[in-house]
């Protein structure tokens, strides 16, 4: 699959078969992922496997914060991922202190390129993917063990389509682009 094919073919499906996709395509989507751009390369960001209908149906139920679609959708997953990034590098300098007037936002901007990285290699795979970001990130910290020095990024939906979502619209490149 070409860039720009990938991109512009690339859709949040939300509808899977429900067979798991084999670990080694899933080790290879990230092999991929670990290419995404990051601060300094700080390469921040991690991923944790969930697979256990129990797990992913308590994250569903419990963890969406009562947002019905982002529920059905994980109860319709056969996997997901969660993409958690380290804490207190990118955007820092190795004092402390912060090289950017963003601060510490530069963390989820870095986990947010590695989420899209890892969406378009899992697409080029045949693996449909969707990134949900409206969880409770304590329950996802405590359910899933995860070190303290790492935070959820955000929560991605895996597995074969079983649908096509069509392209929604886009806006023109006239109300996109400013020349100054």
């Amino acid at each position: 699959m070409e860039t720009i094919q990938a991109i512009r073919s690339r859709r949040s499906v939300r509808k899977y078969q429900q067979r798991l996709v084999p670990h080694e395509v899933i080790e290879q989507i990230v092999a991929d992922a670990a290419y995404a751009p990051s601060w300094k390369n700080t390469q921040i960001a991690r991923y944790v496997l969930v697979e256990d209908r129990t797990t992913i149906d308590k994250m569903a139920e419990e963890m969406v914060l009562d947002f019905k679609l982002n529920e059905k959708t994980l109860k319709n997953c056969p996997a997901v991922m969660v993409l958690t990034y380290v804490t207190g590098r990118s955007g820092y300098e190795r004092d402390g202190s912060f090289s950017t007037p963003k601060e510490a936002g530069f963390e989820m901007f870095d986990a947010g390129i590695a989420a899209q990285t890892f969406c378009l290699a899992a697409w080029e795979r045949g693996v449909g993917t969707v990134i949900t970001g409206y969880f409770d990130e304590e329950k996802i910290t405590r359910l899933l063990n995860l070190p303290e020095n790492q935070k959820v990024g955000c929560v991605i939906g895996l597995g074969y389509p079983d649908e096509e979502p069509a392209a929604p619209k886009r806006k023109s490149v006239e109300d996109l682009l400013t020349y100054k």
